[in-house]
């Protein structure tokens, strides 16, 4: 049972999409049985990989055991599972936000939502880029339909642009792909690491070209600056539990990265993206202090934690990059919280929505008051939540001798008092400066969604508390990337199961 693990992830997710297709387009009921059954096995599924992976064993999983570069493999370490993990967890608690209203607005949610799923899963897990362009491409097609879910004119223009970028994107990782494959001769990222050293000179133009370009298109999934540009508007009017999902959506990019630079080409290092997590950081802060509504905030946020994250994965030493991928289960779970709490003021407002102005009284304002407090928290990284952790984490392991280690002090502390003033100035005009009484026939927020907050909270909570081991854990996985040895031998080799 053990040596098929790694494929579970995906299949779970891609049965349960295709059943619910042919069985559920008419029965809501039963598709939410079915959605919820698929969690719970995922979840079963991610805690055995991560009990097999914790000591540093490699799942290798090679579909129809065609050997490597030829067939389909995916890899199980300690990155990838914590990450799948990840993703099956805030999966499960999402669908409580399901019930409140979305998953009524149409025959496909449940569907949608698995597919992107298994998109994910499919990307943290795979060996090597054509895969990583199919799962890809599985996971923004379904994001394509749960943004635009529920109609509105807004959500459609921002889902229009969010397309086209996002094509353009793929048409790059295409040609990346294929100069790549043309200079090196494979596309696995274990058998890219045995090869890069032996590629002739007169390749080396070509491989470094298609590498450039593959580093584009990943920077344009993570959402870093200059091409951050796309994600608060898609993001900000996207239903709110797709909203929360695509928090993950970034962090793809960013492993995808990591896992190409540091495994594939063996770089080392990503030194060079330094400056533009400062930059990113700046343009995230920036733009939470201008944001017009909430959701808006929500993706401008999660655009500064981006440019944290990637501060910390631009350090050359597993302690500083193990603190970056600590951040990151953070800074998603917290994305999550304030892309669900805009939701909730959307749906409690109705008329104003949740536009970043004082106005009528609504009704539940005190208990949403009370979780954006909460959001605002994780977001800024104080304590007792666990994005104040990470940051002290990630600030302790950059030395502050030398200019960018100093820089890089200056824009984390800096931008994270410009998010504690921005995310102020929104709290206040949408719950402070609302006048008058409420409505008589108001509901307050749906019970869904205050438990999917309040599950958000707790799972902060509980990964600050969990912080050694847990810091300790990333570090080892970090020290893996860093010196990728053990995994491109359990890939090339016999590996650890077939």
């Amino acid at each position: 049972m053990t040596a098929h693990l790694p494929v579970l992830p995906v299949l779970i997710p891609a049965v349960s999409a295709a059943v619910m297709v042919a069985l559920t387009r008419q029965d809501v009921v039963l598709a939410r049985v079915l959605a919820f059954a698929s969690a719970a096995a995922q979840i079963g599924v991610a805690i055995l990989l991560f009990a097999a992976v914790r000591e540093g064993e490699i799942l290798v999983y090679r579909l129809g055991d065609w050997p490597v570069p030829y067939g389909i493999a995916l890899v199980a370490d300690r990155l990838s599972v914590a990450l799948v993990l990840l993703t099956a967890g805030l999966g499960a608690v999402l669908l409580l936000q399901a019930l409140s209203a979305w998953d009524r607005a149409g025959p496909h949610f449940h569907p949608l939502f698995q597919f992107q799923l298994m998109g994910i899963y499919g990307a943290f897990l795979t060996g090597d880029f054509f895969n990583l362009f199919v799962f890809f491409e599985v996971m923004l097609i379904a994001s394509y339909g749960l943004m635009v879910h529920g109609g509105g004119a807004a959500r459609l223009t921002n889902a229009m642009q969010y397309m086209v970028v996002n094509l353009i994107g793929s048409t790059l990782f295409l040609f990346a792909v294929s100069l790549v494959y043309n200079a090196a001769g494979t596309l696995n990222f274990a058998d890219l690491a045995v090869r890069v050293p032996t590629v002739p000179a007169s390749d080396r133009g070509i491989l470094m070209a298609g590498g450039m370009l593959l580093c584009v298109v990943f920077l344009l999934k993570a959402a870093v600056v200059p091409l951050q540009f796309w994600l608060p508007g898609a993001y900000g009017h996207a239903p709110g539990v797709a909203a929360a999902l695509f928090a993950l959506l970034s962090k793809v990019g960013a492993y995808a990265l990591l896992r190409f630079a540091l495994v594939g080409l063996g770089l080392g290092q990503l030194a060079a993206l330094e400056p533009l997590a400062w930059l990113t950081l700046l343009a995230g802060a920036l733009g939470v202090l201008a944001a017009p509504t909430l959701g808006v905030l929500a993706g401008f946020a999660s655009i500064a934690s981006i440019g944290v994250l990637f501060v910390g994965l631009a350090g050359a030493q597993a302690p500083r990059l193990g603190a970056g991928l600590y951040y990151l289960v953070h800074s998603t779970l917290a994305g999550a919280a304030l892309f669900v709490l805009a939701d909730l003021v959307r749906a409690a407002r109705r008329k104003e929505g949740d536009a970043v102005v004082g106005g009528q009284n609504f009704a539940g304002r005190a208990l949403l008051g009370g979780g954006f407090f909460l959001a605002a928290i994780a977001a800024v990284g104080l304590p007792p939540l666990s994005g104040f952790v990470g940051k002290i984490a990630l600030l302790r392991s950059i030395p502050v001798e030398g200019g960018a280690g100093a820089a890089s002090w200056a824009f984390v502390l800096v931008t994270s008092f410009l998010l504690l003033l921005g995310l102020s100035r929104a709290g206040s005009r949408v719950f402070w400066k609302a006048q008058g009484e409420a409505p008589a026939a108001a509901r307050g927020p749906a019970a869904g969604g205050v438990a999917v907050l309040a599950l958000l909270f707790a799972a902060m909570f509980a990964w600050a508390i969990a912080a050694e081991p847990a810091l300790a854990y990333f570090t080892q996985a970090a020290q893996a990337l860093l010196e990728p040895g053990a995994y491109v031998q359990a890939v090339t080799g016999a590996g650890v199961f077939r």
